[in-house]
């Protein structure tokens, strides 16, 4: 049974391929995808437009809408351009930590801002040396008087040195072991002793900046920290989730995007006398990269609207990711195929696409790491 969208929906998924076609300029996307940086006044003009921060309540400056909405937009907006749309959807990385478990006062000081474009937001979990494993964080936070003081250093963070805030994963408790004693506590980005240091050159995802970020006797209100003291990995593991339906989306859009250049290529390309889009290998190629888009779609979609529902289910979400990152790599890369030569070269976007379609792939966690959640899953429910 196919997944049906409301009309309401289609008209965002419609408002939403309308702003990408007129704001989603060919030439600035190569421009700033070189450089490594993000065109703010198209991210203002989405901010106005309410395309971020879509699925907050509306005194936080959003819609009230869902995470299926949310999803909709990162689809429209990653197939016109894949490296403008993770831009745009990633600028409000780990607001949803504020939004689901951040008191009233937090979600006022830091929410709005988000959704209006004034200001980024970032995570910081990871660490060098534990990775994802995230009950094995040094980074401590010490509770003085009425503030937290925060000593570590974290890497990879998403929007390092351009968020205006962070949620960091902090071991409040310095005798705890694993994930017991570790909160999440939100650092402002221009605190005083927080630097960010090494700025990461990656392959994909390029508009996004990426960095490590020192805390040196950070302070903050003890007010910052996020829900219940002890509770942070279960804040970022239930983030998470959400954080992989948005990324599933994104990647399915980039697999769209570059299934209809792809598509666009074959139509008018004549090999022999003939168009491309002719010949059967060139078919069944295509046939190959629609069925892995429309099953991606189909997962993708559920997991949303699952969510929005109260129904959330980490090993379904999981799918959803696999899959849906493994149709935009396969399309990508069958697509460079198809225009040969051409697809080679920046300038049909494809090879750009590809780069994003695989770092999102490794964005979302590694392969063994979701297939554990998936098999996790399985497992549980047929004891």
């Amino acid at each position: 049974m196919s997944f049906k969208i409301s009309k309401p929906q289609k008209e965002i998924q419609k408002a939403a391929r309308d702003f990408a076609k007129g704001e989603f300029d060919k030439d600035l996307a190569f421009d700033m995808e070189r450089a490594q940086k993000f065109p703010e006044d198209v991210r203002n003009k989405a901010a106005g437009l309410g395309f971020i921060g879509i699925h907050y309540p509306e005194e936080y400056y959003g819609a009230g809408l869902g995470i299926l909405e949310n999803v909709l937009l990162a689809e429209e907006f990653c197939k016109k351009d894949s490296s403008m749309g993770i831009g745009l959807m990633l600028s409000g990385f780990a607001a949803e930590c504020i939004l689901r478990f951040g008191t009233d006062s937090l979600k006022d000081r830091f929410l709005s801002g988000i959704a209006s474009g004034e200001m980024l937001s970032g995570e910081a979990f990871t660490e060098s040396v534990s990775g994802y494993d995230t009950g094995d964080i040094k980074t401590w936070a010490q509770k003085k008087e009425d503030a937290w003081i925060i000593n570590g250093q974290k890497t990879l963070v998403t929007n390092g040195g351009k968020a205006g805030v962070y949620c960091v994963l902090c071991r409040t408790d310095p005798g705890s072991i694993g994930a017991d004693g570790i909160s999440m506590i939100l650092a402002e980005g221009n605190s005083e002793g927080l630097l960010s240091v090494n700025p990461r050159d990656k392959l994909g995802m390029r508009m996004v900046s990426t960095s490590d970020l020192v805390f040196n006797n950070v302070k903050v209100p003890c007010s910052n920290l996020v829900g219940k003291q002890g509770k942070g990995v279960l804040q970022a593991l239930a983030f998470y989730d959400e954080a992989r339906i948005l990324l599933s989306a994104m990647a399915l859009g980039t697999a769209r995007g570059a299934f209809l250049r792809a598509l666009d290529y074959v139509r008018q390309r004549e090999l022999f006398g003939k168009k491309l889009a002719g010949f059967q290998v060139t078919r069944h190629k295509l046939a190959d990269m629609a069925m892995g888009i429309n099953i991606a779609e189909h997962l993708v979609y559920e997991v949303a609207a699952d969510f929005d529902s109260g129904r959330s289910d980490s090993g379904r979400i999981a799918m959803a990711g696999l899959s849906a990152c493994q149709a935009a790599i396969d399309v990508s890369s069958e697509a460079i195929q198809l225009l040969g030569g051409y697809g080679y070269m920046a300038e049909y976007e494809l090879e750009r696409f590809y780069r994003d379609a695989k770092s999102m792939g490794i964005f979302l966690g590694n392969t063994g790491m979701m297939k554990d959640i998936i098999a996790k899953n399985i497992i549980e429910k047929i004891k």
